[in-house]
């Protein structure tokens, strides 16, 4: 045991070790001592939100540059964020992912942080102050690497100062209209190795700040790594890179070599023995070589100890969170239980019918109010959609989600118990001339917010990553205190966690709220679910369906659009919004007409769209056209204005409006 514990260490040491050697300083987190906030404070939400959004924006801009701000003081928050001008879109999307992680995950209470990531490829910083366009050479992350260089001295001074002057001049000028403060370039060292650099600023400094930046930390290498075979230095405004290896991405810039410097001296000159160059360079090539090997060795160890750790933690946790319907037996109620509290599932205690079958309302005997979906008999799919929803919805638990009780089995009787949400489903309330009269402007905010949470939490923050597929009015359910809550996940499609779009055979779901790509094509993704939202807060605002609007020959997104457009745009909300901030109103259906763009790609993720309505200081993209997926005749019965209260259309696509669901684990 004292061995296999030994070994275990050494590895340890060996890993550590080679990541020092080979790689340097290549990530790190600076969180500031200026000042500190509560958890679940305004300020919190404000910095985890924006910090949220800007991996989905940076890569919108030029130059991958992107600021941000969310709040009102005092718990107004400064966001940055700027990947290297080597970087491709989803590499800088993938570092601002884990560099934001990882800067929420170290800087719990911190109202200010930097953070480098990658190799690196970005820097995200957040502060409660403006940093725009303001030179900060401190703090400093990084330095020389590990080892030194036995090289000709005078030769390396003489290319690497020279390497150097030209990425200074060519970086602090910038290009592109000054998007991009960014150079990289090679030069010869010897006639086997070259020597690389890259140096960078953020576009929003100045020409002379960018040039001070870089001066500082090449000036750093020369006082205290100076004759080390390479260096990383990270500012807050400013990046220094060189080393004797390739690391940039040649094909984006590269300044070349001036044909005018004299050919360098002999690397390894022949030593007082007489050793030719060629016999020194293959002893020392075999020396790395068996280094390396052993390098490999022991990272092979420390990673395959780390996996057998991670399959354990694994293991428990499946078996903690009941992945398997056997699990969540604890969950399991009895069935004469539950039909003696729906007094045998009375017609009176109809609540309404689904897709899976009726909705009952129910009292158990300790008081407490229930409803009872009771699965259809002839759904042939029928079991698989009850696991789907059994495993899906008892892993959920957020404030906009309603939430599951438990379940029942007997024989062919399967049932899904919830909380019994008092205020019935959004459609009631909202297309109902009389009840939408309670509905004012700060409720119907608060449930377009509402909802937009809760669907940001099944895209992003659970740990499942789901995909609703038909969320509607009906689908969203009021309590006691008007707070909207998510419901029927029976069609919802869960996906892994680097999985962004699936197809189905099979269209499922409410005609006027699918998404074009999903209609024509069974493509379906988050973007899926952005569209119905954005169909949503449309209905919410104008307190209409999205039905055909005879005097206008369109459907509710195309007279959207065309106010829009023609700068009336506030002839769509409900006339009963007597009180309300038009500001807010403007804003929430340009909101909904950037979720219901024909071209997915366009629409906002959810993190955006909440920090849209969040954020009032938060410009705007300019929306598109929305899709427009049917054609109406005015002429038929079913071509209903949504100005007149009539009932809305559904198309059927498929039986009991339900699909075969398929489970992936995120």
């Amino acid at each position: 045991m004292k061995i296999k514990m030994g070994f275990r260490f050494t590895c340890l040491l060996c890993f550590i070790s080679v990541m020092l050697i080979n790689t340097g300083v290549v990530r790190a987190t600076i969180c500031y001592d200026t000042g500190n906030f509560t958890s679940n404070s305004t300020y919190e939400k404000n910095r985890n939100l924006i910090l949220s959004s800007l991996a989905s924006n940076v890569t919108l801009h030029e130059g991958f540059f992107y600021t941000a701000t969310i709040g009102q003081d005092p718990d107004k928050v400064y966001a940055l964020v700027n990947c290297r001008g080597d970087s491709s879109a989803e590499q800088c999307i993938s570092c601002v992912s884990y560099t934001v992680k990882g800067i929420m995950n170290q800087c719990l209470n911190q109202k200010e942080a930097v953070a480098w990531g990658g190799s690196p490829q970005c820097i995200v910083r957040y502060s409660n102050h403006s940093k725009f366009g303001k030179m900060e050479a401190d703090p400093m992350a990084g330095g020389g690497y590990a080892n030194n260089m036995t090289i000709n001295m005078t030769q390396f001074s003489l290319v690497w100062k020279s390497l150097m002057n030209r990425l200074l001049t060519k970086a602090s000028a910038g290009s592109n209209n000054n998007t991009s403060k960014f150079a990289t370039g090679e030069a010869n060292l010897t006639d086997f190795v070259k020597m690389y650099g890259l140096m960078q600023c953020t576009p929003d400094i100045s020409e002379s700040d960018c040039d001070s930046c870089l001066r500082q930390s090449v000036a750093f290498y020369e006082s205290h790594d100076y004759g080390k075979p390479g260096s990383i230095i990270m500012r807050p405004s400013c990046m220094y890179i060189w080393d004797l290896n390739p690391f940039y991405n040649a094909t984006i810039d590269s300044t070349p070599t001036p044909e005018s410097l004299p050919s360098p001296p002999q690397l390894f000159p022949k030593g007082k023995g007489g050793i030719p160059s060629r016999t020194v360079i293959i002893i020392v090539s075999s020396v790395v070589v068996i280094f390396v090997a052993l390098f490999v060795f022991a990272f092979m160890c420390v990673l395959l100890q780390r996996r057998k750790t991670k399959q354990k933690i694994r293991s428990k946790q499946e078996a903690e969170d009941g992945d398997d319907i056997d699990n969540v037996e604890f969950l399991q109620f009895d069935f004469n239980t539950i039909r003696a509290a729906t007094n045998d599932f009375s017609i009176d205690n109809k609540l309404g019918q689904g897709g899976f079958g009726a909705v009952y309302k129910g009292r158990l005997s300790d008081g407490q109010d229930i409803a009872v979906k009771r699965l259809s008999r002839q759904s042939s799919q029928g079991e698989l959609e009850f696991k789907n929803e059994v495993l899906l919805v008892a892993k959920l638990q957020h404030r906009n989600l309603v939430r599951l009780l438990g379940f029942c089995f007997k024989g062919n009787e399967r049932l899904l118990i919830y909380e019994l949400v008092p205020n019935s489903s959004l459609d009631k309330s909202i297309f109902d001339p009389m009840k939408r009269l309670l509905l004012n402007w700060e409720i119907r905010y608060k449930i377009i917010s509402g909802i937009a949470r809760g669907l940001l939490y099944l895209h992003e923050e659970s740990r499942l990553r789901v995909i609703h597929r038909d969320l509607k009015a009906s689908n969203i359910l009021l309590d006691v205190d008007l707070v909207p809550k998510i419901s029927d996940f029976g069609m919802a499609k869960l996906f892994e966690i680097d999985q962004t779009q699936g197809d189905t055979s099979r269209i499922v779901g409410t005609f006027g709220y699918m998404a074009p790509e999903y209609l024509t094509h069974g493509k379906f993704s988050v973007k899926s679910d952005v569209f119905s939202f954005g169909v949503l807060v449309l209905e919410i605002i104008s307190g209409q369906k999205n039905s055909y609007i005879e005097e206008q020959a369109q459907d509710l997104l195309a007279y959207a659009w065309r106010s829009w457009t023609k700068g009336t745009a506030l002839n769509l909300v409900d006339p009963s919004l007597r009180v309300g901030s038009s500001s807010e109103m403007l804003r929430c259906i340009r909101i909904g007409l950037l979720c219901v763009q024909e071209n997915a790609l366009s629409r906002p993720t959810m993190d955006l769209v909440v920090l849209m309505l969040t954020s009032s200081s938060l410009s705007l993209p300019i929306p598109s056209k929305p899709a427009f997926f049917r054609q109406w005749n005015p002429n038929t019965d079913d071509s209903k204005s949504p100005l007149s209260d009539h009932n809305e259309n559904y198309v059927q696509i498929s039986l009991n409006e339900v699909t075969i669901t398929e489970l992936e684990a995120r």
